[in-house]
């Protein structure tokens, strides 16, 4: 077994740093805000209590706004705002006051924003174009009442880039006349084709899709995917938006939808598809269920409108409705994934989403730590890397068989195991620290598969935060997102080649600077 020590003077910088994590977790009564344990260093939190699901994601004069559903007074779900942040970049964050707050209509469950740029609704005053937003009303007296039409949808808009909003007068814009138990989510973006705005959100165990010209009135078009797609639980958060392939000058539609229970791995989980899209229905082959994410932790995700060069940006909540509300932090509860630029790829028939971090993120990397260190066929490294728990590490290797054991002094361990015999992926955090908090957090190994992804060489990337590892294999062909809760911090990295033939080389390991 070789062992490689890093350089004292990049020791001393990141011990300083795990220090500073002891600390938070040996004295939580002095933590400092974005010092606390498993604090998130370069994903986005709350300063203080409960998130969940992304909302509102639109780009406007230089602005990203990230909304997002916030209970402001405890570290449990709760009745339902609209939080607020803001960057320009979309890895530095700028929290705002709350924007959306209940009212008579119900709580202010999920939805989306968008830029009316043509002032469609009349909001627009003054020549300020309008901000608007369009969102659940969740009415907690209709539900207690044991009617199904306690969700409907409704609009507020912004003269002020997001500083402040109004709701409309004439909420809800979207009645569920249907009495729908689960009719929520509201997606909305202009449709250049119809010259007007299309809507999807989703009804219990389907999309339904709706068009308006003025956002105000709403006229329904269609439905999609009661007999298609995963069904093992609720659909939720649906985003539709077209995608040119990677390589080629085709166009196709992609839907994501959300569904809780029913993910590959337990919990919540993303599923997509993939079609075409006439400005009046959604149509797709796809019978089964294609996922964003393998892993455990990546749900409710949605991606921006209006963004420049039109990239297709995507944020997730970077938890699972299993255990959200059991997770072991004390001040503020859930995190989002890094933002990820959503391709299109075909591989023979096949259509792939991948989704890999911005190139901002990079921006957040140190000098490198450790570089290129050649893992032999058939051996076994061990790095000692202070830090590892906030770094980027990148490998590239044709080696069908090998594992990442990243370890902590208590010998809490995550193992990463790539099998490329088996075509499978396998991420094992079931020694990996705090587990026993809820029963289903530590279960089970959680599995990937590796069919329709090209032969090799393979590329990986591996992001990990304080209390979280996000893996992207092939620019993001495959990805898989885990929450981590090890009780001192990961400083060993074992690789272990039990390919007889060819080595792993680990490109880089670099540390990730805090964004707070």
């Amino acid at each position: 077994m070789n062992k490689l020590i890093i350089s004292c003077s990049i020791i001393i910088a990141f011990v300083a740093c795990r220090e500073d994590h002891k600390k938070a977790q040996n004295e939580p009564e002095e933590e400092s805000t974005y010092q606390e344990e498993y604090r998130p260093q370069f994903h986005f939190s709350p300063e203080e209590k409960w998130m969940n699901d992304p909302n509102g994601l639109v780009y406007h004069e230089g602005i990203y706004h990230l909304f997002y559903q916030y209970y402001p007074e405890d570290i449990v779900w709760g009745p339902m705002h609209w939080g607020h942040a803001v960057s320009e970049d979309m890895v530095h964050w700028e929290h705002k006051p709350i924007a959306l707050y209940p009212d008579e209509n119900g709580l202010i469950f999920s939805g989306s924003a968008v830029v009316d740029k043509k002032n469609t609704s009349g909001f627009g005053k003054e020549g300020k174009t309008p901000l608007v937003a369009i969102f659940t009303y969740h009415s907690m007296e209709g539900e207690k009442e044991g009617r199904n039409d306690f969700q409907t949808q409704g609009i507020a808009y912004s003269l002020d880039n997001g500083e402040t909003w109004n709701k409309y007068a004439d909420n809800p814009v979207i009645v569920n006349g249907e009495g729908i138990k689960d009719f929520r989510d509201p997606k909305v973006f202009w449709h250049k084709p119809s010259n007007g705005w299309i809507l999807t959100l989703v009804a219990g165990d389907h999309a339904k899709f709706y068009s308006s010209k003025n956002l105000k009135d709403w006229t329904y078009l269609s439905d999609f995917g009661k007999s298609q797609g995963a069904h093992g639980g609720v659909w939720e958060c649906p985003d539709l938006f077209p995608l040119q392939i990677g390589g080629s000058d085709e166009e196709k539609w992609v839907l994501i939808i959300s569904i809780n229970p029913g993910a590959p791995n337990g919990g919540s989980g993303t599923q997509y598809f993939v079609g075409d899209f006439d400005g009046t229905t959604f149509t797709s082959n796809q019978k089964n269920p294609k996922w964003l994410d393998y892993g455990t932790d990546n749900y409710a995700g949605v991606t921006y409108n209006n963004v420049p060069e039109e990239e297709r940006i995507f944020i997730g909540w970077m938890s699972n409705w299993d255990y959200a509300r059991d997770t072991p932090t004390k001040k503020w509860r859930s995190a989002m994934t890094v933002p990820r630029k959503l391709s299109l790829h075909k591989v023979e028939d096949n259509y792939f989403l991948a989704n890999y971090p911005i190139d901002k993120m990079g921006d957040l990397t140190s000098p490198t730590v450790i570089n290129q260190v050649e893992v032999a066929a058939a051996a076994t490294d061990t790095l000692q890397v202070e830090g590892l728990y906030q770094s980027e590490i990148r490998l590239k290797t044709t080696a069908k068989n090998f594992q990442l054991l990243f370890k902590n002094e208590l010998d809490e361990v995550l193992v990463l195991d790539f099998d490329a015999t088996n075509q499978i992926l396998t991420v094992d955090r079931t020694l990996s620290g705090k587990v026993d908090f809820q029963e289903d957090f530590g279960a089970k190994k959680h599995v990937a598969p590796l069919k329709g992804l090209k032969k090799g060489p393979h590329q990986f990337e591996i992001l990990m935060d304080w209390s979280s590892m996000e893996l992207f294999m092939d620019q993001g062909m495959l990805s898989i997102t885990e929450q981590l809760f090890p009780t001192s911090p990961y400083n060993t990295l074992i690789i272990n080649n039990e390919d007889g033939s060819e080595p792993i080389i680990i490109q880089s390991i670099k540390e990730m600077k805090s964004i707070w």
